[in-house]
């Protein structure tokens, strides 16, 4: 939790100074992305919302008529996580969302992926992807893993939002 957080203070000090917030749809990482963040102080001045969505039932539940959006995209992809990462963006107008789709483990998801496969997404003003492969089976290191990334994939646009406003 401790690299989590470290990660996560980075980015909430980012947000906070900025005046910007975040939110989160996260499947795999099971809550563990919105913990990080959460566990900053002064958290709500830029932590909207958080979601696991983690089985079929819950994305038509919490997404909505906004799930036609993920029709057609397969799961654990970086286009179904950019599109989870923009639903959230808008359904709790955050200027931030970070969307996360993959397969723990001990064994791969029902598309082909194996164990500690992920695939991540940052929605903002800058927009980045990643799919990340451990290579390991272990459920828990997968999921911390995953979190980490999304996280350091979250400062990765803020640094990337921040140069370019710079410029302009």
């Amino acid at each position: 939790m401790e690299v989590l957080i470290e990660t996560a203070t980075r980015v909430g000090d980012i947000l906070r100074a900025r005046g910007e917030s975040v939110a989160i749809a996260e499947g795999a990482c099971g809550g563990l992305v919105s913990a990080g963040l959460i566990a900053v102080p002064g958290a709500s001045s830029f932590f909207v919302a958080g979601s696991v969505l983690y089985t079929r039932p819950a994305f038509e539940q919490i997404l909505g008529d906004r799930r036609m959006a993920l029709r057609g995209l397969r799961g654990s992809t970086e286009p179904f996580s950019l599109e989870l990462a923009r639903i959230a963006r808008e359904q709790f107008a955050s200027t931030w969302a970070i969307g996360e789709s993959g397969a723990a483990g001990p064994t791969g998801n029902r598309y082909g992926d194996a164990a500690g496969h992920a695939a991540l997404a940052v929605a903002g003003p800058v927009e980045k992807t990643l799919t990340l492969e451990t290579g390991l089976d272990d459920r828990q290191q997968n999921m911390w893993r995953f979190a980490a990334a999304a996280l350091d994939l979250l400062e990765q646009a803020l640094a990337e939002a921040g140069s370019s406003s710079v410029v302009d």
